[in-house]
């Protein structure tokens, strides 16, 4: 067994819109790869949806759809532990208790909040703000040791460490301080369109490719995404549409092919064959995982269960953490 199997994690996934390729190769595949055991907690991070608005219906659709996507990407129920945020209460009580202890200074120089919010700044919700600290709470409550996120996602791990650290300090040794654990390969796919920004869930119908996209759209994307001046195919950084989509075409092409393979691969053939071999790869690649999401959704009380248990499993350590903590601060 790797080091990186006997670590204890935690991570999550807001169901906001639908899952895109980017989700999968830069989170959920890692997760699969390196942290599938019983020291492996994914939750589905809810609360953290409705810091913008939501359409309630719609909200809870994606929550299922979301963890039947954790299990047929191949998160095993039986070993790791998959859970809904909302339904361990402490991690809005452990969360109230650290907006109390962390400095306005430090919510407010979080990159994410600045994007979020932009122009509308005094549109945003109080949420909003505080959602580096429901972060903080949702990873400290399990006394993990690490996160599995990507580069985008390092800050917030870094402000869990700082509130962490300064409860420590102040009310004496409590939680333990997780690292973030970060997949060098593919830990950012880039938009389709725009190969300059990370491809997301919210974005344009030509900006990413979906999970569950059908082969035929899959092609559509692929065919229509943008590439650079030149012909030649190589893992060149100042090309990013090129680079991006030779990324993708490593991460699910199999026989573990290195870079210099695919570049002899493809020499000569120009933009239209690596178009071609990558719709083929990401139809293959994902098709087990559409066809698992299919299966899954035939049952929806097994969803349900694998919620509740995951639930249950995994709250009385959240009970605890929060009981020594209220206990150190004088409360109750």
């Amino acid at each position: 067994m790797s080091q990186s199997k006997e670590k204890s994690v935690f991570s999550g996934i807001q169901p906001s819109g639908d899952m895109t390729i980017g989700n999968y190769l830069g989170a959920i595949r890692n997760w699969v790869l390196e942290y599938n055991t019983p020291e492996s907690i994914y939750c589905i991070v809810d609360l953290h949806a409705i810091t913008v608005a939501q359409d309630p219906e719609i909200l809870h659709r994606r929550v299922r759809e979301l963890a039947k996507i954790y299990i047929a990407a191949g998160l095993d129920p039986e070993k790791a532990s998959i859970f809904i945020q909302s339904h361990v209460r402490e991690h809005t009580e452990l969360a109230w208790i650290f907006n109390c202890i962390t400095p306005l200074g430090w919510a407010n120089r979080m990159t994410q909040f600045k994007e979020k919010s932009a122009d509308k700044k005094e549109q945003s919700s109080v949420g909003l703000l505080a959602y580096p600290m429901l972060m903080a709470a949702d990873i400290l409550l399990y006394q993990v040791d690490g996160v599995p996120v990507g580069e985008d996602q390092k800050q917030h791990v870094e402000l869990t460490r700082d509130i962490a650290e300064k409860f420590n300090r102040e009310y004496g040794n409590t939680f333990k301080v997780p690292e973030p654990f970060i997949k060098a390969e593919g830990a950012r796919i880039m938009a389709l369109d725009e190969p300059t920004k990370k491809m997301s869930k919210s974005g344009s119908a030509a900006n990413a490719i979906y999970l569950l996209d059908s082969p035929d759209l899959i092609k559509s994307r692929i065919m229509k995404a943008t590439t650079d001046s030149g012909r030649e195919i190589r893992f060149n950084q100042e090309q990013p549409g090129l680079y991006n989509l030779l990324t993708i075409y490593q991460l699910l092409a199999p026989g573990n092919l290195t870079r210099e393979q695919i570049e002899a691969q493809f020499e000569g053939q120009g933009y239209g064959g690596l178009k071609k071999a990558l719709v083929e790869v990401v139809v293959e690649g994902l098709r087990p995982l559409r066809e698992k999401y299919d299966q899954l959704s035939a049952d929806p009380a097994y969803i349900e269960e694998i919620l509740k248990n995951g639930a249950d499993r995994i709250r009385p350590r959240a009970e605890q953490t929060v009981k020594d903590v209220k206990q150190k601060m004088g409360l109750g």
